[in-house]
């Protein structure tokens, strides 16, 4: 029987955090950058020393499934192999795109409401 890792201890420290600046975000552009923030945040912590993660390696994909998209400059390095392999790495990330998929979506929906904030008092 193979080892199943459990990265939840992680997860449940980014998630506060998360929510945070999602509620903060004004654009769908903040959305995206907040979630590669979290998922660099995630992997570093769970990869340790081997683990640094470009911006670039991890993008939000709200139109796809999963939802999210990693670059081969982080899914090709064997730290991260073993941490995405036989652990709860894949439904972390997914759950944390899941949320900022639905953040994504008001803020699409409601771009008025988006101008608004960012624009307040530029008449």
């Amino acid at each position: 029987m193979t080892k199943q890792m459990s990265y939840t201890k992680i997860e449940n420290q980014l998630r506060p955090i998360f929510r945070e600046r999602l509620d903060q975000a004004e654009s769908v552009e903040d959305v995206k950058k907040f979630f590669v923030y979290t998922i660099q945040e995630l992997l570093e912590n769970a990869m340790g020393e081997n683990g640094t993660v470009r911006f670039e390696d991890v993008c939000l994909d709200p139109d796809n499934e999963p939802g999210f998209a990693l670059g081969p400059g982080i899914t090709e390095r064997p730290a991260f192999q073993e941490v995405w392999t036989d652990s709860d790495m894949s439904r972390i990330v997914g759950m944390f795109a899941e949320t900022a998929r639905n953040r994504y979506r008001r803020l699409e929906k409601n771009p008025a409401k988006t101008e608004a904030k960012m624009y307040h008092g530029h008449d």
